[in-house]
């Protein structure tokens, strides 16, 4: 699959996520890299940053945080392109989760592994 649609997916799965909690997003920026950093090849997305509920009176002037979403793992793990279309929905949930402060095992509980 072609970065530029792959890209588009991601785009696809933010419209997805209700409009009250995109709302809530501060700081925050969404990526599309090809590959994660070679010490974890099989990572999906990573939140990078300080999530809303660890930030204090003193979070200011700051980089935003960085939502990234892995290409190529993704694709490597699917074989059809629906079943890209379902993973890159579920790992910009799951990342978007990361920064309102909900852990991997809150999220594996509601089905967000």
């Amino acid at each position: 699959m072609a970065r530029t649609r792959f890209e588009e997916l991601v785009g696809e799965a933010l419209d997805e996520v209700p409009a009250e909690l995109l709302g809530l997003m501060d700081n925050v920026v969404i990526l599309v890299e090809d590959d994660p950093p070679a010490d974890d090849p099989s990572l999906l997305g990573v939140y990078e940053g300080y999530a809303l509920t660890e930030r204090g009176w003193d979070y200011s002037g700051v980089l935003p945080d960085r939502i990234i979403i892995y290409r190529n793992p993704i694709l490597a793990m699917c074989s059809t392109d629906d079943e890209v279309v379902e993973e890159v929905a579920v790992t910009v949930v799951h990342e978007i989760a990361h920064h309102f402060g909900i852990d991997d095992a809150r999220l594996h509980e509601l089905g967000w592994g």
